[in-house]
């Protein structure tokens, strides 16, 4: 299974940002706010769904390891999907710390 076409589903369910027009005086930079879902709650529900898919591979092995009908490729499966959902979730942590450092280095 291709690393990408494992990470596709989760970026589908991100939400798209909406920007409308700020009333009363706005600067020319600040014209437009997002509407809808904030970045907390994105983040949010982006680590609830990793920790939903690191908590069904524990229950699935935890199966398999008791000796009940669980077939070896779905836990395999259940595993995987929870090691590359918890990967990204790094990688995006890894990207936003970066970013967040960029900036406290940027000069007033």
């Amino acid at each position: 299974m291709n690393t990408l076409s494992a990470i596709r589903p989760v970026l589908q369910n991100l939400p798209q940002i909406q920007f409308t027009p700020k009333t009363g005086n706005a600067t020319p930079v600040n014209d437009f706010m997002p509407v809808g879902e904030t970045f907390d709650t994105t983040l949010r529900k982006f680590v609830g769904e990793v920790n939903t898919k690191q908590l069904a591979a524990q229950d699935v092995t935890k199966q398999l390891l008791g000796g009940q009908n669980v077939p070896l490729h779905q836990a395999m499966i259940a595993v995987e999907e929870a090691s590359v959902s918890f990967q990204l979730m790094v990688e995006v942590r890894n990207k936003l710390m970066d970013s967040y450092q960029e900036l406290m280095r940027m000069q007033i």
